[in-house]
């Protein structure tokens, strides 16, 4: 098992030969590439904020804990029948203001405008992204997969990757492997040629070993896993992926 000491860059290689042949990196975006709880948080801000200009009272009874666990509630009730991750945050505006007894179409309407204008124009990338696409870019095909809706051009990535997937698009969610094979077709190469990048063992980590990709999660708080679901590389920043992808 390979370690480096010196912090976060440290990886463990479980068991396995290092890889060769790749010629495509896929990464998940939310978690991976940008702090989406951060940014999710901050629109929600926004939100709250435009909530009590056009009704304090109405405000005084709703928080940003409580609009976030109303639109896992919409998530959890919509899936299997949209993907379109757009259409759940506005039903959760619309049933936020159900649950205050003060339906208003309109109003939702506005406050999932502000929302998404903050959503995508405020993301901030981790600091250690730009730095490894920009040594990876030269040698691979470089793309985003990922089940949530922000397509690279939103968050000043539209010309360092080469190829996009969302599952909004396609009608499945990671770990489904048939998004996987998306991204290799959207690659071009075969998924045992690719490595997928992301920070959820349930999704990006067991997607990718399903089919047939090299997995690498993306564990930046160095938590245990406890999940019985096994990365073929284990890194605490985006830039100890470069250290493994040399050994191709």
């Amino acid at each position: 098992m390979g370690s480096n000491p010196d912090g976060p860059t440290t990886l463990r290689v479980w068991g396995l030969p290092q890889i060769k042949g790749i010629s495509a990196v896929s990464f998940d975006g939310d978690g991976t590439l940008w702090d989406f709880d951060a940014v999710m948080r901050h629109s929600l801000e926004h939100v709250l904020r435009e909530m009590e200009r056009f009704d304090p009272q109405r405000a005084s009874r709703i928080t940003i804990d409580r609009m976030i666990e109303v639109r896992r509630l919409v998530a959890r009730e919509s899936k299997g029948r949209t993907t379109n991750l757009e259409e759940v945050r506005l039903e959760a505006f619309r049933q936020t203001l159900r649950d205050v007894g003060e339906p208003d179409e309109a109003l939702a309407l506005h406050l999932n405008d502000i929302y998404l204008r903050h959503r995508f124009e405020d993301i901030e990338l981790f600091p250690d992204v730009l730095p490894t696409l920009t040594a990876l870019q030269s040698d691979y095909v470089l793309g985003l997969l990922s089940n949530g809706n922000s397509y690279p051009q939103r968050c000043g990535l539209g010309d360092a990757l080469q190829f996009v997937v969302l599952s909004q698009d396609h009608g499945v969610e990671k770990p489904d492997t048939a998004l996987f094979k998306v991204a290799a077709e959207e690659a071009g190469c075969s998924p045992e040629e690719m490595v997928h990048v992301g920070d959820s063992l349930g999704t990006d980590v067991l997607g990718a070993n399903n089919a047939g990709m090299v997995s690498i999660w993306l564990n930046r708080r160095g938590v245990q896993n406890g999940t019985g679901i096994l990365p073929r590389y284990e890194v605490q920043s985006l830039t100890g992926i470069l250290g493994i992808l040399q050994e191709r």
